[in-house]
């Protein structure tokens, strides 16, 4: 634990005007960006205070003061860094930056999330991503690039189960489905992942036989994939093709 507590432990608001960027601030913000930052604020509000030293020395939220330059914004949230290094703060400027960079994309899960709010009319464009970026990433998740790709039912040629299945009952079906493909869900979802880390074989034949049964009636996995299984929605939101 911090002594005298967190940053966040006390947020206030300070006028934008008493804020001063660091000289030191080795993260650029193209307009393109401020842009999109401008957008977001409009949209959700202001969500993140930005963090200052006791004189009003920006550590992160640089972007953001940036944003509120372009919106009009007079004072926005803050949080002060009281009674850090010099040294402390010019780190915490750079861990702020790239401790973020170093998290990873769950790509299928992604492209599902991106498909489903442009489903629902919702203005993509806020979340950051191009048009290019969000093509690309549901072209892939399509399977229309080769061997591999597409979604795991495509892929294996059984509807995959979830945990939340558990309160059916049928996911048994499922998940005895996925066995027989060497698949074992406590061992991850791997290379064809069986007890040891021995691989094996997929026995598709076998695979093909399994069925699932939405609402209690038997239905073969392949048509089952088809129906997208929208009736009950019990795997829509993890079948990226649903």
């Amino acid at each position: 634990m911090v002594a005298g507590g967190w940053p966040a432990d006390k947020v206030k608001r300070w006028p934008v005007s008493k804020l001063i960027p660091s000289a030191r601030n080795a993260r650029t913000h193209s307009d393109e960006q401020v842009a999109q930052l401008a957008a977001s604020i409009r949209e959700f509000g202001w969500t993140i205070p930005v963090l200052v030293d006791e004189a009003g020395g920006i550590i992160a939220g640089h972007g953001r003061i940036l944003a509120a330059h372009r919106l009009g914004i007079e004072d926005v949230p803050i949080m002060v860094a009281a009674g850090w290094t010099d040294a402390k703060k010019r780190a915490y400027m750079l861990a702020d930056n790239k401790l973020t960079l170093n998290g990873e994309w769950d790509l299928e899960r992604l492209a599902i999330e991106i498909a489903e709010l442009r489903a629902s009319d919702f203005d993509i464009s806020l979340i950051g991503f191009s048009e290019s970026e969000i093509d690309d990433l549901l072209e892939a998740d399509d399977g229309s690039e080769g061997p591999g790709a597409g979604s795991l039912a495509e892929r294996f040629m059984v509807p995959p189960f979830s945990v939340l299945n558990a309160r059916g009952g049928w996911w048994q079906e499922r998940k005895a489905a996925w066995l027989a493909l060497g698949i074992q869900s406590e061992l991850g979802r791997g290379e064809n992942s069986a007890p040891g880390g021995s691989p094996q074989p997929l026995d598709r034949a076998k695979a093909a036989k399994a069925t699932a049964e939405p609402g209690g009636s038997k239905m073969p996995a392949a048509d089952y994939r088809k129906t997208h299984a929208r009736g009950d929605g019990r795997w829509r939101a993890i079948d990226p093709q649903g």
